[in-house]
């Protein structure tokens, strides 16, 4: 029995040895990109080259060998404690209180899912502990996007910790190393700030725990050599999907070297991984260009919309929302009226905010009724149903807001089940908007914030949207729940989330939704695999908006982003419209404190944006002009086709006498001719638009431009562009 153990070990090792020697390089590719491994004489994984794809594919057998070494090599996916003196990818405690791991490579496969894309996936495993690590790698050569994450399981007797599970890691050699992050806080999402990066690490991280940013955001630009630029250099774009903690580190080492580890954020975060169970980190999404970040952007935008977003290639429903005009303040009877505004204004659907909820607690303001998803009886004394079938009759859909991961202590649910929520047992609670977060762990907790859109849909099928908002990071971090597992909580709870929309999105498949969190908290690719849009502030000013947008269009496509005209800012009813036509156009605004001229415009908006929204949401988009580098501001959607174009010019902080230039477009075809046209024009007003009503050529557009800012006041324009 011995003998015969021994032989099937030394046959299972020969295996391994045939395996390791048959795939010694592991090239992963799109179109423009080549990521390639290599096994090295170890019997490790290292990666050997990250940029831009060769041209002949034998030129994969000169990258540099000397990468794969034992000591401080280029490790694919290094465990720790071993001799790499940086950041590790994975850190495991086994059961008998070793915390190193090694891994070697045992096999690759590689799946065909079309003829676009391709996945990858490499096994490696720890010789000494039975530990197993899977990397996947999904590349969509079309868009140029590769896609990583990584399975770690084991079958040791006993659970084993992870303290460190990263979803990738990546390295680079360049002379210098540039990034530009993504930053802010509530009403200033998504500022955008570079710096150079120096010897030892830059992280850039979150603790929110129920959502991905506020203060710092899940994506970022890396520029090669060179500071991030619009449309020169070689510049790797990430972005990780997860609706939660989550990490991106950037470590130069001794010799100049940098990697790059994406995941969740490992603050206190040790997880206990039983026999057998699938450890599955967030996925983390990558494109690199060559030709800076508009075409990185770009790449995503395509991408998202053809495999990430729900819904990605459909259309968006324009709303007028009545928070701004409302508040809390309203009936049925009101609401019935500003139906008829939605109508009046040519938008397809009414949306109805926060405060129609809750008896006991009535939700007359941000203090009460979280929770308690009845509505209100003195607002609304026949429910839901009649504002559903009003705005069947009046002819436009019919949308609701929901709050369901929230509570507020004042409710009955807080009442009823006070081990449902986020608190700690021997504390004074902190709240956060008066609010506290519900325990996503806990499956009775997932079965009843399902329960409250699957009700409301039972109830009342005609309901058309759902936005659905979250507005606290978690507080007071103790789970009722997980009892002795509370380093557990944090992956677990958006783990719950995800579980809850997976059911809404089988049940529901067609149901559109708004993601919301305080604005753009919740800004990240594996929440829009369930909802067809995202809401990324709340300041809607439009010169705040400009930048807000401007940050969020360099990694998410025009549709979804959710852009309202409203009451904030001091500019014309036209320009913050020609602001919100840039996204996903929506109105919260009282239509009837507008003037007639007001209203007209706002119309024939409307109008305009319907008809160019395959061009506006669709299209390739090109930022021209940055509000960040002058006192103006200009970006183009571009048809597919190159029919059509939609071009936005900004004058913000224009200066007396300030010389100006024309605006170059991109994205023309060089030999078609288009013809100029401004729109969205006040009723009566002309163009004074040198160039309106005029045919350039492509090529002429591209490289001498047009005069579209002003140099004395703010102002905006919308040209639709048109090949003759």
């Amino acid at each position: 029995m011995k003998r015969q153990l021994i032989s099937l070990l030394v046959l299972c090792f020969g295996i391994f040895q045939l395996q390791a020697a048959d795939k010694q390089v592991i090239r992963i590719s799109t179109a423009a990109t080549d990521l390639i491994f290599q096994v090295g004489a170890n019997g490790r994984l290292y990666q050997s080259y990250l940029g831009p794809r060769f041209m002949n594919g034998t030129d994969i057998e000169c990258l540099p060998k000397d990468r794969n070494v034992a000591a401080q090599g280029w490790e694919v996916y290094p465990g720790s404690g071993m001799e790499d003196y940086f950041e590790p990818a994975l850190g495991i405690t086994h059961n008998d209180g070793n915390m190193a791991t090694l891994l070697k490579f045992v096999s690759q496969e590689v799946r065909r899912i079309d003829t676009n894309v391709e996945e990858t996936i490499i096994t490696l495993k720890d010789e000494v502990y039975p530990i197993e690590v899977k990397l996947h790698y999904v590349s969509f050569a079309k868009e140029n996007v590769i896609k990583s994450w990584s399975e770690i399981c084991h079958r040791e007797k006993k659970p084993v910790t992870l303290f460190r599970y990263a979803s990738a890691m990546f390295y680079f050699e360049s002379p210098r190393y540039f990034l530009t992050e993504f930053s802010g806080d509530w009403a200033r999402e998504a500022m955008m700030t570079s710096q150079e990066l120096q010897f030892g690490k830059k992280i850039i991280d979150t603790k929110l725990g129920s959502r991905a940013a506020m203060h710092a955001h899940p994506f970022f630009q890396l520029g090669l050599g060179h500071p991030v630029a619009e449309n020169e250099g070689l510049v790797l774009v990430g972005t990780i999907g997860w609706t939660g903690n989550f990490r991106f580190t950037f470590e130069v080492d001794n010799v100049g070297n940098l990697r790059v580890i994406s995941g969740i954020n490992p603050y206190a975060s040790c997880y206990e991984l039983v026999p057998g169970e699938v450890f599955k980190t967030p996925e983390f999404i990558f494109t690199l260009s060559g030709n800076g970040v508009g075409d990185a952007s770009r790449n995503l935008h395509d991408w998202a919309r053809h495999y990430q977003v729900k819904d990605g290639l459909g259309a968006r429903l324009t709303l007028l929302n009545n928070w701004e005009n409302t508040g809390f303040n309203f009936n049925e009877e009101i609401l019935l009226g500003l139906m008829k505004e939605a109508k009046h204004l040519g938008v397809d659907m009414f949306l109805l905010d926060d405060g129609w909820f809750g008896n006991n607690h009535p939700r007359n303001d941000d203090r009460a009724g979280l929770g308690d998803w009845e509505p209100m009886k003195s607002k609304l004394p026949n429910g839901v149903g009649p504002l559903v079938e009003g705005a069947e009759k009046t002819g436009v859909k019919f949308g609701i807001w929901v709050e369901p991961e929230m509570v507020n202590p004042k409710s009955d649910l807080f009442e009823e089940h006070p081990e449902w929520v986020i608190h700690q047992p021997n504390r004074e609670p902190y709240y956060y908007r008066n609010q506290l977060v519900l325990d996503m762990s806990n499956p009775k907790v997932q079965d009843y914030v399902y329960g409250i859109i699957d009700n409301l849909m039972t109830r009342h099928p005609g309901i058309a949207f759902f936005k659905w908002d979250c507005n606290s990071p978690i507080t007071n971090i103790y789970s009722p729940y997980l009892k002795n597992k509370q380093s557990q909580l944090y992956i677990d709870h958006v783990r719950g989330i995800y579980g809850v929309l997976e059911r809404l999105k089988e049940k529901y498949p067609n149901l559109p939704m708004m993601l919301c969190s305080g604005g753009g908290a919740r800004c990240d690719y594996e929440a829009l695999k369930y909802f067809t849009e995202f809401w990324p502030s709340d300041n809607t000013e439009p010169v705040e908006r400009i930048f807000i947008q401007w940050g969020f269009s360099q990694v998410f496509p025009s549709q979804v982003l959710c852009a309202h005209v409203t009451g904030w800012g001091k500019q014309s009813v036209k320009f913050r419209t020609d602001v919100a036509m840039m996204c996903k156009l929506g109105f919260d605004i009282g239509i009837a404190d507008m003037t007639a001229d007001e209203q007209a415009f706002c119309q024939e908006a409307v109008k305009n944006f319907k008809r160019l929204s395959p061009v506006i949401l669709q299209g390739d988009f090109y930022r021209l002009v940055s509000p960040y580098e002058t006192n103006h501001a200009a970006v183009v959607h571009v048809g597919k086709d190159k029919r059509k174009a939609v071009l936005y010019a900004y004058d913000l902080y224009p200066r007396f006498g300030e010389k100006l230039f024309p605006v170059k477009l991109q994205g023309l075809n060089p030999v078609k001719n288009y013809k100029i046209e401004e729109i969205n024009l006040m009723p009566g007003h002309q163009s004074d638009l040198t160039a309106h009503g005029k045919i350039y050529s492509g090529d002429f557009l591209m490289k001498v431009g047009i005069d579209v800012f002003t140099g004395n006041k703010t102002h905006s324009r919308i040209l639709e562009i048109t090949a003759q």
